[in-house]
């Protein structure tokens, strides 16, 4: 369990490793950014006057090449110590960016991420964290154990437990650089009720679990790379396991909150069907909404996408009956039979 903090100390305290303490430095110094798409980043770094960072903001958010002269020297040294400088000619460059969602600092991968350990952060984890916390407050009773499937960069479960400060969270992921992000974003927010592991799935937890939350990758990448890939045809697989993972995994009356992108085809909705078929096998109920109708617009010139609308980002809430009312639905049905 990461140890509880107050307020974020000196950026030389002792016991924190050196890239926590390079975004405790960062908030120290009033940081913040909001990241944006891949394409709006390159239009925006494209631009002349852009080639060289001068903020901390060029630095961190648009990972714009630097000069040592250009940057605090207490920030350069932890950088050098966090292994996260890059040298570029004339200069340097951050291996790593840092995002802020609320007061929150988040460090995840440098751009453009083409790794296939990258661990991405963008404009999906607003809609993500903004959906998540519309969800929180219609929740019926206590929450004591959440599970956020593929962590990436921790965000999701860390707000969660901030959120919901007498639960037990749980980050998984496959991804061994999303799990080290996610451990140093959680410490340096001073988040203490909040665990990290690796897991494929929910198949190296264990238990039941009152909340499932997940932004699983939803998109056909022909690399393959593990935060955008979401298999099968139209990318839809990984959510569809999430959802038959949840619906053997919720406690009697436990959500499962799923944001990801659909591929709408001729007016049709594929995962929608497939929802509405394991909801009602399992005897669960499902709400479900278009957040946007229409992103990753440039991948309808893909193969992959060749028949497709659209891709619309979709927010998905099944939940799972109380005994008691487990049990007043089998009376009913018991009763209605001849």
């Amino acid at each position: 369990m990461i140890k509880q903090v107050d307020n974020p100390p000196a950026q030389d305290t002792l016991g924190y490793d050196p890239l926590e303490k390079l975004l405790r430095a960062l908030y120290e110094r009033g940081y913040r950014f909001v990241t944006v798409t891949p394409t709006t980043h390159r239009l925006v770094n494209e631009r002349p006057e852009n080639a060289w960072a001068k903020t901390l903001q060029d630095i961190f958010g648009w990972n714009r090449p630097f000069t040592q002269a250009s940057i605090d020297a207490d920030i350069f040294e932890l950088m050098h110590a966090a292994a996260v400088l890059r040298a570029v000619d004339d200069g340097w460059q951050s291996l790593v960016r840092v995002s802020s969602v609320a007061d929150k600092l988040f460090v995840h991968s440098g751009f453009p991420t083409e790794a296939q350990d990258a661990v991405f952060f963008g404009p999906d984890t607003y809609r993500y964290i903004n959906a998540m916390y519309h969800s929180l407050a219609t929740l019926q009773g206590k929450v004591q154990r959440c599970v956020d499937i593929g962590t990436g960069s921790g965000v999701a479960a860390i707000l969660l437990a901030e959120a919901l400060p007498y639960a037990e969270i749980y980050g998984v992921d496959i991804n061994e650089k999303a799990l080290a992000f996610s451990t140093t974003n959680a410490k340096a927010n001073s988040i203490a009720n909040v665990y990290f592991q690796y897991s494929n799935l929910l198949n190296d937890v264990q238990g039941e679990f009152d909340v499932i939350i997940a932004n699983p990758p939803y998109l056909v990448d022909p690399s393959a790379r593990a935060y955008r890939h979401g298999n099968g045809p139209l990318g839809a697989q990984l959510s569809l396991d999430i959802v038959d993972a949840a619906l053997t995994r919720l406690s009697p009356g436990g959500t499962l909150m799923l944001y990801t992108g659909v591929a709408i085809v001729e007016g049709h909705d594929p995962f929608l069907e497939e929802v509405k078929q394991k909801t009602k096998e399992a005897g669960c109920t499902y709400q479900y909404s278009e957040i946007d109708p229409d992103i990753f617009s440039e991948e309808l010139a893909t193969d992959a996408y060749a028949r497709a609308d659209r891709i619309a980002a979709v927010w998905l809430l099944v939940s799972r009956p109380t005994i008691e009312a487990d049990n007043l639905l089998q009376l009913i049905s018991t009763v209605a039979e001849p």
